[in-house]
């Protein structure tokens, strides 16, 4: 089967190895706080200044940490493949961006955007939005962490199924394919004839609906498929 387009998914596992802490630990926290009083909606409405603490946190910590062979593998294969290509991250780091990657789509948003509740616009955010900074568009005071909670619609998920609808093969990293809809991507990918291969430090909630599941870390495994990939391009 000649591969011309690529769909990849991405998720904490690949972050975790330059540092950043997986979403969800075993324990249910999420750096020690319940998930549901740091994302959602709702928790923003009941105790904006934790919500506010727990993601300025997040977004320092991205300045003591870099890009990870696995990122800069991806990149690589952005800057070198001649086909359709679309990396669709459920991570909010930057970690794709800095090591070089630009057919890249944030589907649960960015640490460094701010929305505005007010206007509705989006804006780039590098200090701490505890500290209330003006929205740059309408200059009120309702900067919200530009992520998608519990309870809300993905980014641009129209143009995550036409992109799934041409891939000739799709690919999971680091994702325990538990959380929809990102993990019904290898279905929809699968259902129209694309090529499914996982790769892992375990064996996810949907390994099942793959084609092939290389385990190990994303470091090894990663940079691994790229050469394969564009070896094979001939």
């Amino acid at each position: 089967m000649r591969i011309r387009n690529i769909v990849i998914l991405t998720g904490a596992g690949i972050s975790a190895e330059s540092g950043l802490a997986t979403f969800r630990g075993s324990d249910g926290l999420w750096e020690g706080h319940r998930v549901e009083d740091v994302a959602t909606p709702g928790a923003f409405v009941a105790d904006p200044h934790l919500v506010h603490s727990f993601y300025d946190a997040r977004r320092a910590q991205l300045a003591e940490v870099e890009p990870n062979k696995a990122h800069e593998a991806l990149a690589r294969l952005d800057a070198e493949w001649d086909g359709e290509l679309l990396i669709v991250t459920q991570n909010v780091d930057d970690l794709h961006e800095r090591a070089g990657a630009k057919r890249l789509l944030h589907m649960h948003g960015e640490l460094k955007s701010g929305l505005c509740l007010g206007c509705g616009e989006r804006s780039p955010v590098e200090g701490a939005l505890l500290d209330y900074p003006p929205c740059p568009h309408c200059e009120q005071k309702m900067l919200r962490p530009d992520i998608v909670w519990f309870g809300e619609i993905p980014y641009e998920m129209e143009r995550i199924e036409t992109a799934l609808m041409r891939a000739d093969l799709f690919v999971s990293i680091g994702t325990s394919g538990a959380v929809y809809p990102a993990a019904g991507f290898v279905q929809s990918a699968k259902y129209r004839g694309a090529r499914t291969i996982e790769l892992n430090l375990e064996p996810s909630q949907g390994s099942i609906f793959f084609d092939e599941s290389r385990m190990g870390p994303a470091g090894e495994l990663v940079p691994a498929l790229v050469e394969e990939l564009l070896a094979d391009r001939a």
